[in-house]
């Protein structure tokens, strides 16, 4: 019984258990018929990967970043704008999204990962801010507020529904791949002691760097996929506001876990829904329980009914009457 509730195996079962929510997910439009909750469905998944990446960063190596969104920003203006002055396809425009969120993101983690703690987020924040305010203020380039159309890519909404959860499962592939490899255990050390990584010969910088560009290919491909869906952007997408609800769909779902993002997304955005008549509120909402997971239950959703389900493996068979 050891062995089921041991680390590996821990981390197989969060695998197992993303697959199987990905599958209700599957499963979700033969129930909501309606084509406006069919697009919440659908940017609820832009927001898991968006938290998947950041949860890479902060969960699995223990970087604090506050630039998810602004990484999702610019894959979504890289593929808008080369659609808007050069008519370039969706197709290509994609790609170059990724390439260039992940480009960007290697050279800022080549500045700010030899920083720690809070130098490392207000350096982020910072480069989110400053970021978003160049492309706001780049009238002539990006339309500045007045928001950028970029073209669609596929006309249903159900088929829409169907790529953005086929690039969902295969970011949990990809994830749990690497995490379960060397580069994974690597992450790991980091997060837990930088130090004791580094004198057992874990190259801190350069590993930190390789998580720092991954999460921030997988936010720009998220972005592409949301511009041409929404077939329209704007420099709110790099709000701070954005930021963190990312963060509390990772926290609340389960930080370090892969199907926490997974869960957060889903169910923070679709809260959002529902309190969007409150206004800002919704905001304050999620504050609060970020900050109740995050001194009560620091693995989320996904931790509590993990651990819920290990007390009864662990509880011993009741004795036998003589």
């Amino acid at each position: 019984m050891r062995d089921w509730i041991g680390p590996r195996m821990r981390s197989k079962h969060d695998f197992a258990v993303s697959l199987v929510a990905l599958a209700v997910v599957a499963a979700l439009p033969l129930f909501v018929g309606n084509e406006y909750w069919r697009g919440v469905l659908i940017v609820s998944m832009y927001f898991a990967m968006l938290a998947a990446a950041w949860n890479l960063l902060a969960g699995y190596t223990g970087q604090f970043s506050l630039a998810p969104a602004t990484f999702g920003m610019i894959g979504a203006y890289t593929t808008g704008l080369l659609a808007y002055h050069f008519g370039v396809p969706p197709l290509i425009g994609i790609p170059a999204a990724v390439l260039t969120a992940a480009l960007i993101g290697f050279a800022l983690g080549r500045i700010v990962l030899r920083l720690t703690g809070p130098y490392l987020a207000l350096t982020t924040l910072a480069f989110a801010e400053i970021f978003r305010l160049v492309i706001y203020n780049s009238i002539e380039i990006t339309r500045g507020d007045l928001g950028l159309n970029v073209p669609g890519l596929i006309d249903s909404r159900i088929a829409w529904y169907y790529l953005m959860l086929a690039v969902l499962a295969a970011v949990q592939v990809g994830l749990f791949l690497m995490l379960r490899k060397p580069p994974g255990l690597y992450l790991r050390a980091i997060r837990d002691d930088e130090i004791a990584a580094a004198s057992r010969g874990v190259k801190v910088v350069v590993w930190k760097t390789n998580a720092f560009t991954i999460s921030a290919a997988i936010s720009g491909l998220a972005g592409a996929l949301y511009a041409h869906f929404a077939q329209f952007v704007s420099p709110e997408l790099g709000l701070i506001g954005q930021t963190g609800i990312i963060i509390s769909m990772a926290v609340i779902g389960g930080l370090g876990t892969l199907v926490g993002p997974i869960i957060g997304g889903f169910l923070v955005y679709i809260a959002s829904e529902f309190l969007r008549d409150v206004g800002g509120y919704q905001l304050v909402v999620f504050a609060l329980l970020v900050i109740i997971f995050g001194r009560f239950f620091r693995e989320g959703l996904w931790g509590l009914v993990y651990r819920a389900f290990e007390r009864i493996v662990r509880r011993p068979a009741p004795a036998a009457k003589a």
